[in-house]
């Protein structure tokens, strides 16, 4: 089938090769490079079928119902929070991710936080660089092998990740109020996981379900030993409150790779020595952001081909 005639909007930066393929099959319409958005629309809303868009930034309702005659919407990513799905629905507007093929990069860089925050590997790092080794030994840190790992959210990253941390000697505790796995300690409650582990992984997808579910008592029940790794989503976690539990040391540490305003991420979190911060790179290798790539393409390519996708939204 002839592709090239259909019309399909991006709406955010994608990677080069990424665009330059879309470009090929079809007619491209970027909608993230119009300095003026309104008459943008004006000028090709009636005509777009097909949307390609990030994860992070999705599309919602407004934008879903300013395109007539829009027939799928093809996510770079595997987050579906920022994606107003009922206003998909109510269309019958098809919507595709890329699930799976980050889960072993995000994995990787949890288990890269948990080492880095409790071995304090970053602050290692700048204590030699500055030449404080000439004055003093660098003080001990946390041991993470043997340590309990709750993770929050036992999907595929969440799997992944207790895979690797097993690896390292730990028992594996979790929570997640749909998928349940025998082979690991279940907790009903996201506080009881924390109460009882060292490191809490969070895994959760984001959206109104999750929003700020690791709050003050959470942090509390993680307790003055426990490290928070969030590598899921910033609207997780609510940023005041774990700006508090630093302050006042109510938990030993932080490794996020995730933010609530990303890119802007609050100046007291910076102030942490305790603190590792990461700029939202957990899938951004040269292997999975084009495994990502060719799956969002295959996934509006195989709709107007053959009418399917191949990893839709459940």
């Amino acid at each position: 089938m002839n592709t090239k005639d259909i019309d399909v909007m991006v709406i955010s930066p994608l990677p080069e090769k990424m665009l330059a393929e879309l470009g090929e099959l079809f007619t491209l319409h970027n909608y993230w490079l119009a300095s003026d958005k309104a008459s943008f629309l004006e000028k090709t809303a009636k005509s777009i079928k097909g949307v390609v868009t990030r994860s992070h930034l999705g599309i919602d309702a407004q934008m879903i119902n300013s395109l007539p005659s829009l027939e799928v919407i093809s996510i770079f990513g595997v987050g579906l929070d920022a994606v107003d799905l009922n206003a998909a629905r109510e269309r019958n507007i098809i919507v595709a991710h890329t699930p799976r093929v980050l889960s072993e990069c995000v994995a990787d860089t949890a288990l890269g936080l948990m080492l880095n925050v409790s071995r304090r590997f970053s602050l290692a790092d700048r204590f030699s660089r500055s030449g404080d080794w000439l004055k003093a030994p660098f003080p001990a840190a946390t041991r993470m092998h043997g340590k309990i790992c709750g993770i929050a959210g036992l999907g595929h990253v969440g799997h992944a990740v207790a895979t690797r941390a097993q690896a390292f000697g730990m028992p594996i505790h979790y929570f997640d109020p749909y998928l349940q796995d025998d082979h690991f300690k279940r907790y009903p409650t996201l506080t009881e996981l924390a109460r009882s582990c060292d490191f809490l992984v969070l895994t959760l997808p984001g959206g109104a379900d999750t929003f700020r579910i690791v709050d003050s008592n959470v942090l509390n029940a993680l307790g003055n030993t426990g490290f928070l790794i969030n590598v899921a989503r910033g609207s997780i976690v609510d940023t005041e409150a774990l700006i508090a539990a630093l302050k006042n040391n109510v938990i030993s540490g932080a490794g996020l790779d995730v933010f609530e305003d990303e890119p802007n991420i609050p100046a007291p979190l910076c102030q942490f020595d305790n603190v590792v911060l990461l700029p939202h790179l957990a899938s951004n290798t040269v292997e999975t952001r084009q495994e990502m790539a060719d799956l969002a393409v295959n996934n509006i390519r195989g709709y107007f081909e053959s009418g399917e996708v191949l990893t839709p939204a459940r």
